[in-house]
């Protein structure tokens, strides 16, 4: 699979543009690719209850987990469906409001300097054989796309805010993944 990236805008990719987002510093090199997780409610995968909270327009009387999260305002740059879909809901060149209060090598505020693609899943489910394929694709995009941004330089959510968040989880296979992405691996 060969994803492109246009504008900021992968071709590949549905857009849902999302209101949650902000400019980046003009000469911000973007050099971090976080991954997370997400489901709606949690560990409910299907419906469209992430697109709709990552575009402010969730129902929060639908579920009883949604007051917990009301009002909140976030999004990332993609999501990728169990499925294999991808969705965009920001474009690369943007900020996305996905790392919250977050720092890596002394540097904060990852937001202002990464790109965020949530996988739709729990820490605790395996990922899907769809969700390796379409990521390692977007991975490769995104080095090509942003030359300062290297495999190294790939995280979880958990890394860059330890103690406040878990996400990908232990569900996600580091090892597999980083095998793909090296090119030493032909299937996920």
């Amino acid at each position: 699979m060969f994803y492109t990236v246009n504008n900021g805008w992968f071709e590949q990719a549905r857009s849902a543009p999302s209101p949650n987002f902000s400019s980046r510093s003009h000469g911000c090199d973007i050099d971090l690719l976080v991954i997370h997780n997400i489901s709606l409610p949690p560990g409910q995968y299907e419906g469209n209850c992430i697109e709709q909270f990552f575009t402010n327009c969730l129902d929060w009387g639908a579920h009883e987990y949604f007051s917990q999260i009301e009002g909140v305002e976030v999004s990332a740059h993609l999501l990728i469906r169990r499925g294999g879909e991808l969705i965009q809901f920001v474009s690369t060149e943007d900020r996305a409001w996905h790392a919250g209060k977050s720092s890596i090598h002394g540097r904060e505020e990852c937001n202002d300097f990464s790109i965020g693609i949530e996988l739709e899943g729990t820490d605790d489910e395996p990922y899907t054989d769809q969700q390796y394929s379409v990521l390692l694709a977007v991975s490769k995009a995104l080095l090509r796309e942003y030359p300062k941004m290297t495999s190294d330089a790939i995280v979880g959510h958990s890394d860059i805010a330890p103690g406040r968040k878990t996400d990908p989880g232990p569900a996600f296979d580091w090892p597999r993944y980083r095998h793909l992405l090296a090119g030493t691996g032909d299937t996920p």
